[in-house]
């Protein structure tokens, strides 16, 4: 993609430490992620997205700074349009690699399985929650998006509830290998999944405040941390915890062969041989499992330039969960991961207004933009 050479945005009066901050672009940059397996680092590998996300850490240390000081901060149209064009760009990559990670392991693991869309989807009317099921291709997989996969099954669906039809909205879209014969590991499904986009943005953030850091050291926001989550992820529900270990064991000494890279047009991809294991965490037995009763040993490894979660899940609590996500109780827990964030914003405002800035920009820009003290905004061409 051909790339202008003005800047997303600019500032009046200009960053006081503008010149210093030039000095060490990879010292910035840095600040921002602050190491390789960031859960946002495949997003700031893309040099657009990074220059956005580094130029709105270095705003946002400004207007900690010197919070008196009125500025005018004027976003390119055109810019901004490029940034988020690369930004799906590499997330769509992103969830290429997804998609052949999951392929290869059930390869590796199942030999032979069917694969299904699944959509969860909630009634505009009513709010009442369904999960529908649909068969899909490897050609159908690469052709489109998990999202658009989702949407465009709920939207040949119409709902009566009584006095007018509706439509559906999506509330989850995941992909399931499911397993034609018996294996030797005993799963009963390999789900891949993409976070939705709002959470992606939410995501951005995070990164931006190093709020992964920030609610483990803050005595009042420390129990928040566990709803810092990843992008790209991948569950595989086996019969029992005793599976469970095995299947890790065997999933951290796996490699594929040159043949195998091969046939996923991964024979040229760098680090697609093995997963490379960055940090693993057991939540499965009594004094380790969430409040919940959420059970999985949960990794994450680097493959193919990017970065995955792994959960290995008991199909005793994976049933629990998929029942939960499928009844107006997870409303509850939606609305309180919400909750969360506002309870943040309300402690941090310029984190709320750089939620509110995020969205203007990138899903609304023909609104009115957000608000904060000592800031005006413009949209120009």
């Amino acid at each position: 993609m051909q790339r202008s050479q003005t800047s997303i945005f600019s500032v009046k009066p200009p960053f006081k430490r503008q010149q210093p901050a030039k000095k060490s672009t990879a010292s910035r940059q840095s600040t921002v992620h602050t190491h390789s397996f960031s859960p946002l680092w495949l997003v700031a590998r893309e040099p657009l997205v990074n220059e956005l996300i580094g130029e709105l850490k270095l705003l946002q240390n400004e207007l900690i700074d010197m919070p008196d000081l009125h500025r005018e901060l004027f976003f390119s149209r055109s810019r901004v349009s490029e940034v988020r064009q690369a930004f799906w760009e590499t997330i769509r990559r992103g969830e290429e690699r997804l998609h052949q990670l999951s392929g290869l392991l059930g390869q590796s693991l199942l030999q032979h399985y069917q694969m299904e869309s699944v959509v969860i989807g909630e009634i505009d009317t009513t709010g009442e929650r369904f999960s529908i099921s649909q068969n899909i291709s490897e050609k159908e997989l690469y052709a489109s998006t998990d999202l658009d996969l989702g949407n465009r099954q709920l939207g040949k669906l119409r709902f009566f509830d009584g006095r007018t039809w509706s439509g559906a909205g999506l509330v989850a879209n995941v992909v399931e290998y499911l397993p034609t014969q018996s294996n030797p590991f005993n799963i009963h499904r390999i789900i891949s999944r993409i976070k939705a986009e709002e959470e992606i943005w939410n995501k951005v953030v995070d990164e931006i405040f190093d709020l992964d850091n920030l609610v483990k050291r803050d005595k009042t926001l420390c129990h928040l941390s566990r709803y810092v989550k990843d992008i790209f992820g991948i569950k595989l529900v086996v019969g029992n915890q005793s599976d469970v270990h095995r299947l890790q064991d065997f999933l951290e000494n796996l490699a594929w062969e040159e043949a195998t890279l091969k046939k996923f047009k991964l024979d040229k991809i760098p680090d697609c041989k093995r997963m490379t294991m960055v940090e693993k965490k057991d939540y499965l037995s009594r004094e380790t499992r969430k409040q919940s009763g959420w059970e999985a040993l949960k990794s994450v490894v680097h493959w193919g330039d990017k970065t995955f979660e792994i959960q290995i899940q008991p199909l005793r609590n994976f049933l629990r969960e998929r029942e939960l996500l499928t009844r107006e109780s997870h409303d509850s827990f939606r609305a309180h991961r919400e909750q969360i964030r506002q309870q943040i914003s309300q402690q941090i405002p310029l984190f709320g207004f750089y939620r509110e800035l995020l969205r203007w920009l990138f899903q609304s820009p023909e609104s009115t933009p957000p608000t904060y003290h000592g800031l005006t905004l413009h949209l120009i061409d």
